[in-house]
């Protein structure tokens, strides 16, 4: 039976952004995707690792609903991380009215974002 390798399916400190000037410097100079219910910012970074950003405002609705939702995008990315580019800072800002949004529409929505040529245009430039 094959050994799965569990680390690439960590979520580490250094697989998150947490500095405000990066957060700030990120919503300034990163490219921006809309979806449905996202906004996402990509933007290279120095750090040579993927992360992610999350930014969920009390407009979504109460400290339950935006963890939940803070908790839904964080799976995602632990899971989808090889399908960022390298050296990669992504942001996901929730729009509000998503709270009622389920996991796997959730996957299904940033999926058809990850598969468009999209994505990749605005990681690269």
């Amino acid at each position: 039976m094959p050994v799965l390798n569990m680390e690439r399916y960590y979520f580490k400190k250094k697989h998150k952004i947490r500095k405000r000037r990066d957060f700030q410097s990120i919503y300034q100079e990163g490219r921006r995707i809309h979806s449905k219910s996202f906004v996402i910012l990509l933007r290279r970074n120095d750090e040579g690792e993927k992360r992610l950003g999350i930014t969920v405002s009390k407009k979504v609705g109460n400290a339950v609903k935006r963890n939940r939702i803070k908790r839904l995008l964080r799976e995602y990315f632990r899971l989808n991380r090889d399908r960022f580019p390298d050296s990669m800072d992504v942001v996901f800002i929730a729009r509000k009215d998503i709270s009622l949004l389920k996991y796997p529409e959730v996957c299904r929505e940033l999926d058809d974002v990850l598969k468009g040529g999209d994505f990749l245009y605005h990681a690269d430039s």
